[in-house]
């Protein structure tokens, strides 16, 4: 009888190693489970980075005012009735060298 509760305990320990130490227990699963967050907090970036792509496109799509704006930042245009006025800053090596 000593000898078969002996055996069981024994199993049960294999087990319970097998269970939270070995590749495929519970310590993977932790490990999956801490992947899978963290794929979904990228997933969740990519879809709010992907709704705001998508509402730029439709606003070049459907309205001047947004190529207006990259044209004036990005291009440095005018519009035809308007006058462009460009204040440069002073040259530092030469204000300088003036006595």
């Amino acid at each position: 009888m000593r000898l078969i509760l002996l055996l069981l305990g024994v199993l049960v320990l294999i087990l319970q190693y097998r269970l939270w130490v070995s590749e495929g227990g519970y310590r993977s699963v932790w490990s999956l489970q801490e992947a899978v967050s963290l794929q979904r907090e990228e997933n969740t970036e990519l879809s709010e980075r992907n709704a705001r792509l998508e509402a730029e496109v439709l606003d070049l799509k459907q309205g001047l005012e947004a190529v207006e704006e990259i044209a004036r930042s990005d291009l440095g245009m005018i519009g035809a009735d308007e006058t462009l006025y460009q204040i440069v800053a002073p040259d530092q090596d030469a204000a300088a060298e003036q006595p």
